[in-house]
């Protein structure tokens, strides 16, 4: 990897991961990782350009069918792909067709840039980590697979003791805070060569654990506010990011919100 490179564009594609959530802003729309990396790199090459395809929401089926080739047809420098993840959290998950589509993606996306950067993404620990663990270590063997026939960086959050610290998750369970995403961002900085800026695996501080009866208090809130809604809308086909479109769908010169 070459140190302290100049990219001068970033397409970032994927699911509510890479959009940002829940890295709330105090307009109500979302930072996150991919957009801190945009910044930093930005900040590196003038006239830097950069596009956001993800959204919420998205199947694998989906990010190749809506995300791969308009990503693609940008020719950017660096991509970033992570996807697959939400297609291990449903019920009934084809893994064989999830990997096959994942190979697609990767095999449109190498060619088209000159760094295709691939995750094997963070979890928070608890009993859903623990349920579908198994698809999830499917899913990093593909990408690992993947990145060693196309030459592509792969960015291994999985497993490091301080992305799974539950403080590090939002009160939904499934997307870091905003210390986490700017973590990940690091993570990703340093992946692409650069000189670190922080240490993104150093452990948070020590902290008395919640007890019993604020943990069922938590329990409850998550229940209601985000668990029976994501039941409901896998019972009646909808998903969280149905009509909505990319936050940055044009590869265009990087402006910070």
């Amino acid at each position: 990897m070459q140190m302290n490179a100049k990219y001068t564009s970033l397409v970032a594609v994927g699911d509510s991961f890479t959009e940002g959530m829940s890295d709330l802003m105090p307009d109500g729309s979302y930072r996150g990782w991919a957009d801190l990396l945009a910044a930093r790199m930005a900040a590196r090459s003038p006239g830097f350009r950069y596009a956001n395809l993800a959204v919420r929401g998205k199947l694998i089926q989906q990010i190749v069918d809506e995300q791969v080739d308009v990503a693609a047809a940008m020719k950017a420098d660096v991509v970033t792909l992570v996807g697959g993840l939400n297609d291990t959290l449903r019920p009934k998950c084809d893994m064989v067709r999830v990997r096959d589509l994942l190979t697609e993606a990767v095999e449109k996306l190498a060619p088209s840039c000159e760094r295709l950067v691939l995750m094997r993404s963070p979890g928070r620990d608890g009993p859903v980590m623990q349920r579908f663990r198994p698809r999830m270590e499917e899913l990093y063997t593909c990408i690992d697979e993947l990145a060693v026939r196309h030459d592509a960086l792969v960015v291994d959050l999985y497993g490091v003791p301080v992305l799974g610290d539950q403080r590090m998750w939002d009160v939904d369970r499934l997307h870091p805070t905003a210390e986490g995403h700017r973590r990940i961002a690091e993570a990703v900085w340093q992946a692409l060569g650069h000189d670190a800026e922080s240490d993104w695996r150093t452990p948070l501080a020590a902290a008395v654990p919640p007890g019993w009866v604020a943990r069922r208090v938590a329990d409850a809130r998550f229940a209601k506010q985000h668990l029976m809604p994501w039941i409901g809308r896998r019972l009646t086909g909808r998903s969280s990011g149905d009509g909505r479109p990319p936050k940055r769908p044009d590869l265009a010169p990087w402006e910070q919100d």
